[in-house]
């Protein structure tokens, strides 16, 4: 209380200084003569995020990136109440008898749906959300205002980077209480390392492909369309819907070429192994490795800030 009325007198003080009246005892005249002698003033304001350095610069970019996508009511629908709504359906609807193979275990379909939703969820922030949003602000030239700006472009990508990767960890953390909660299924603290570094290598995998995809893109209308058209058919030959051990061995061969199986591969195994080791997926994440690094160049040649009617 002490300090919330010292507050509004200087605050009336200064507003009696801007008009030209008497400044209160102990105002803003005292507050100046402190800060002038060396003191700590309460009103002195924090550096700006860029005059702290890169990191805080980026760190900055990322927050506000976090909190204009939690704003969104499309974002949150999509990152966090539709997974779990696929994971309640799949789980009630098909997980309560039928069982699967992961790795020579054999599970409950509830338990494989948590790996397979998980890897939904991944993909629709880090490369949906990402493609559509990109090309919608492209278009409407947000994009280009912010190429404007001293901003560095490392920091606008990798605070948009940083953001969607904390969306990512949120979403899975949600999934993971929800199926403990639900269906009692549990990870071990080695399970759950091995599923942190998963999630970050298919995060950023698919956050490059994002950006690349979203640059062969010249309208914000065709961006939905073209995500749907890539991930969907994968969704249900990758092992995220559909247990890879029912498909016919010719789409296990076509689904092993792209980076879905992978990821959902490597969140399969981390449920049912309980050691950091034998949860870990090494080759499934040297695969993504390898499309991360492709995608990424492919972007940095394919990639524009400007509108497409601006660069045609």
């Amino acid at each position: 209380m002490f300090l919330l009325i010292r507050y509004l007198r200087r605050l009336w003080g200064r507003r009696q200084s801007a008009a030209g009246g008497p400044t209160p005892a102990g105002g803003t005249a005292a507050a100046d003569s402190t800060t002038a002698a060396g003191g700590t003033s309460a009103t002195a304001t924090r550096p700006a995020a860029a005059a702290r350095g890169p990191l805080a610069l980026l760190l900055h970019q990322a927050r506000y990136d976090v909190l204009a996508s939690m704003r969104s009511p499309r974002a949150r629908f999509f990152s966090f109440v539709f997974p779990v709504l696929f994971l309640v359906i799949f789980a009630s609807v098909f997980g309560g008898s039928g069982h699967t193979i992961i790795d020579g275990t054999r599970v409950k379909l509830s338990q494989y749906f948590v790996g397979g939703i998980m890897a939904m969820s991944i993909i629709t922030i880090a490369y949906a959300g990402l493609v559509v949003t990109i090309s919608a602000a492209r278009e409407a030239g947000v994009l280009k205002r912010h190429r404007a700006t001293p901003v560095p472009p490392v920091v606008l990508i990798g605070g948009q980077a940083l953001s969607t990767l904390a969306t990512a960890a949120i979403a899975s953390t949600v999934l993971l209480v929800v199926a403990r909660v639900g269906y009692g299924i549990g990870f071990s603290i080695g399970a759950l390392a091995a599923l942190g570094i998963t999630l970050i290598f298919g995060t950023v995998m698919f956050a490059c492909l994002g950006y690349a995809v979203a640059g062969m893109i010249g309208s914000a209308d065709a961006a939905q369309p073209v995500v749907q058209i890539t991930m969907l058919p994968l969704y249900f030959i990758s092992g995220v819907f559909v247990p890879t051990e029912s498909l016919p061995s010719g789409l296990r061969h076509v689904a092993e070429v792209f980076p879905v199986e992978h990821l959902a591969a490597a969140l399969h195994l981390a449920s049912v192994r309980g050691s950091f080791t034998a949860a870990l997926a090494p080759k499934d994440l040297a695969v993504l490795a390898v499309w991360a690094i492709a995608a990424g160049i492919f972007a940095t040649r394919r990639f524009s800030w400007l509108p497409a009617t601006v660069n045609g």
